[in-house]
């Protein structure tokens, strides 16, 4: 595949084309034509995509390729009898992302016999004036007779009787749904649950909602401009920073779970998740800090553990117990300021690194950076804009903007990619070839596609830069990149070629570890071979488990049936959380007709 550029099309396009009239003239033959596999894909070019997410298939599937979309819609059409198709003629427009590259998107909705369903589809313009549907993305917005509680409101006074009629507590009651982990993630699951009817407890080890951003560095921030950051049902106000601070992203999630009256238990950690044999498929043990326990029965568990499962990563690194100083985690770090006169080095050429090693030049702090191996960098100035620019101020409204983000099936998305990150590059010419001049060990990201790639296989190896990259440019910020860490010294590092890093602290910004790694130790062993992978892209381009059930569609799915995971950074939870919820519900009310 490649991208449907002009030249390949052997077609022109011209900037005062009529969309609208363009895409009501497809749109009409389009939703005529489906019930009939045959004739949909004479709609579509040759090599184009469809992405299904729910609506057609129950599970996520991105089919390329004629034959494979007509295979997918003789299958399934006759299942779900789509009817009721209306055209968005507000969101009809012409695009030329790139030069050369040009397509009409629009957006359209349906039904089909278990629910609501909307769609975006992208047409390209052929040699003979005509126009084909490149791709095509349908995915379940809500089930027919259980619509979100959103616009039910309690007119009753309640005066001095609220704290009384708050959500239950669960001591005599079993929830429908226990979430591990009240992070963003698992919270606003819980919030999508509940606006469909659905009890979920959430179950955080720490103290306080939040707390997991709360107990990290203080200088932490979120990397997305907070456009992007939205939690469902709770928006940020007009007055928020860009870029939001973790501490006061920590009370923002307090105030969400408290807002929206989510059932959560604090200073509670899930101890075992074990097959149930009495009529509940599954039987969480739950560990409170002050010694209690509780037995919960219930048919899903979904975990919402992060990303990496909150586990430090450390490298094996020879006589540790040798060194003098002081050895921690990123995890474990707080503020420079802890170690003012002290010499720093930190491990790792992330995020976090970066973040830290910037922390310390702010402090006054002489820091070292021990990068072990290449990664894709890009500035937050010319970066962010390019890499989420559907996510603007004054932009689409946020579940627009996500639904074009899914719309773009990932195996396609690398190649628009490519051009991205070619124009991002020229942006941050200087600040990238300053880095290559200090030693700095530079890449393009997989098959060139920058952080997208990168996203997707590891969730790291790329970072967004916020000032760090220039300090190590000025030498603020000191670098050491020429050779690989053989063991440690009282007094540091010593390196395979046998050079020496004296410091007095050590710190690993190394990561975590693997999210299934995390996850499997809460299950007994004769079912870890059942887990699928968790992050990482399938076959088709799709996430392994995330979003799905934990057993995915092989002869194995049926042992961990009612097993979930959330995770990502705010926006795919955002967006990831609605299909688990859609798909939860589907469940308890027995309209869930099996995957495709």
């Amino acid at each position: 595949h490649s991208l449907p550029t002009l030249q390949k099309l052997g077609s022109i396009v011209h900037s005062n084309t009529n969309a609208q009239a363009v895409a009501e003239s497809w749109f009409v033959l389009f939703a005529e034509a489906m019930g009939d596999a045959m004739a949909v894909v004479d709609l579509l070019v040759d090599d184009g995509f469809w992405r299904d997410i729910l609506a057609f298939t129950w599970d996520f599937h991105t089919y390329e390729g004629r034959d494979t979309i007509k295979q997918f819609l003789a299958d399934q059409l006759p299942k779900f009898n789509p009817s009721a198709f209306t055209l968005r003629e507000d969101l009809t427009e012409l695009h030329m992302p790139y030069e050369g590259i040009a397509w009409i998107q629009a957006f359209f909705n349906f039904d089909t016999t278990i629910g609501h369903a909307s769609g975006i589809f992208r047409l390209v313009p052929l040699a003979d004036g005509s126009w084909k549907a490149h791709t095509i993305y349908t995915s379940l917005e809500g089930l027919r007779g259980f619509p979100e509680k959103i616009d039910l409101r309690n007119h009753e006074m309640n005066c001095g009787k609220w704290d009384e009629t708050k959500e239950q507590d669960f001591l005599n009651e079993e929830p429908t749904v226990v979430i591990i982990g009240g992070g963003h993630s698992g919270l606003i699951l819980a919030a999508r649950l509940k606006m469909l009817g659905v009890n979920a407890l959430v179950v955080e080890q720490n103290e306080r909602v939040g707390d997991n951003w709360r107990k990290r560095y203080t200088s932490l921030h979120l990397h997305e401009p907070f456009w992007c950051d939205h939690l469902p049902y709770f928006p940020f106000p007009p007055s928020w920073p860009v870029f939001t601070p973790g501490l006061k992203f920590a009370d923002w999630l307090d105030s969400y779970a408290r807002s929206l009256d989510l059932n959560v238990w604090t200073s509670a950690r899930a101890h075992t998740v074990e097959p149930n044999a009495t009529g509940k498929k599954w039987t969480v043990k739950v560990v409170h800090e002050d010694g209690r326990e509780h037995q919960l029965e219930v048919d899903h568990v979904v975990f919402a553990i992060g990303l990496f499962g909150g586990s430090p990563k450390v490298p094996d690194i020879l006589c540790q117990d040798g060194f003098n100083g002081q050895l921690l985690h990123s995890s474990q770090y707080k503020s420079a300021a802890d170690f003012r006169g002290k010499k720093v080095t930190v491990v790792g050429s992330g995020p976090s690194a970066h973040g830290i090693s910037l922390d310390c030049v702010d402090h006054g702090v002489d820091v070292t950076m021990v990068q072990r191996g290449p990664v894709y960098v890009m500035s937050a100035k010319n970066g962010i804009p390019k890499f989420l620019g559907v996510y603007v101020e004054g932009g689409h409204p946020i579940d627009i903007a996500d639904h074009i983000t899914l719309s773009f099936p990932n195996k396609f998305g690398k190649f628009l990619h490519q051009c991205m990150i070619r124009e991002i590059s020229e942006l941050d010419k200087d600040l990238l070839e300053g880095l290559r001049k200090v030693g700095f060990k530079l890449n393009s990201g997989e098959d060139d596609a920058g952080a997208l790639g990168l996203v997707w296989s590891r969730a790291g190896g790329f970072c967004i830069d916020f000032g760090a990259s220039q300090k190590i440019i000025d030498g603020k910020i000191k670098l050491k990149s020429d050779g690989n860490i053989a063991r440690f010294t009282p007094t540091g590092l010593l390196f395979e070629d046998d050079s020496t890093l004296d410091t007095d602290v050590i710190i690993f910004a190394t990561g975590y570890v693997n999210a299934r790694d995390a996850l499997l130790r809460l299950l007994p062993t004769h079912l870890h071979n059942s887990v699928q992978p968790v992050w990482g892209l399938d076959k088709e381009g799709e996430l392994n488990s995330a979003g799905r059930e934990l057993g995915g569609r092989g002869p194995d799915g049926e042992k961990l049936s009612g097993l979930w995971t959330v995770m990502g950074n705010v926006s795919l939870s955002r967006i990831y959380s609605k299909f688990i919820a859609l798909q939860i519900k589907a469940y308890e009310e027995g309209v869930f007709s099996g995957r495709y």
